[in-house]
């Protein structure tokens, strides 16, 4: 099979990229807008992109069939700051909750019970509950037809105590349980699954074969 994407129709070209590109990482975006109200959003079009400076990037779509940007892509642009926090099992309902389009005005966060803690060199908030939030910069905005792709440098990270190994700064794998997005139109994978491939430098690849 062979598919000529780019002459598909938007709804199947989404379909098929979403449960072929998988699992995908949420980003749980908060972001603060002119008159201080914070929103929260999920987005799965997301991913590090670099460590050195430490980058991130998210793809933020129009409101369902409008060619309107979503409260979160215009408040990354008016302010150039957000807040990405992850999303583990034990909160994702709260985050699911937070997919609902709430008028413009809402702090989702407020309707669904989530604990604003300020952040410390931008304004969003981020969200207490998560395991982790890394707080942004805006340094790069694109608009690819419908797409408005943001990349934002971390300029702060903060991890919750029972993830984190202090000693040995590791993470604690056994104790983080993230969950990731699989295929439209909602289903989700937990990561608890997992194993150890350590790479193979050239020698090491020689002496297998």
């Amino acid at each position: 099979m062979e598919i000529n994407i780019n002459q598909s129709e938007y709804s199947f070209s989404y379909k098929l990229m979403t449960n072929l590109i998988t699992p995908r990482p949420i980003a749980w975006i908060t972001t603060i807008d002119a008159a201080g109200v914070v929103n929260a959003a999920p987005f799965s079009f997301f991913n590090m992109l670099g460590a050195e400076p430490p980058i991130l990037g998210v793809g933020i779509g129009h409101r369902p069939g409008t060619h309107i940007p979503k409260d979160t892509a215009l408040n990354i642009r008016s302010t150039g700051e957000f807040v990405v926090n992850l999303v583990s099992e034990e909160l994702v309902e709260k985050m699911n909750e937070c997919s609902v389009d709430f008028p413009s005005g809402i702090s989702e966060m407020e309707k669904v019970g989530l604990t604003g803690a300020p952040g410390r060199q931008v304004k969003p908030p981020r969200i207490a509950e998560s395991p982790a939030s890394f707080e942004c910069r805006l340094v790069q905005h694109s608009v690819i037809g419908d797409n408005l792709v943001f990349i934002g440098q971390i300029v702060h990270l903060w991890i919750a105590d029972d993830i984190y190994d202090a000693q040995s700064k590791h993470i604690r794998s056994e104790a983080f349980n993230p969950v990731g997005r699989m295929g439209a139109p909602a289903t989700y994978v937990r990561a608890r699954d997992r194993f150890n491939m350590p790479r193979l430098n050239y020698q090491q690849w020689l002496a297998q074969h």
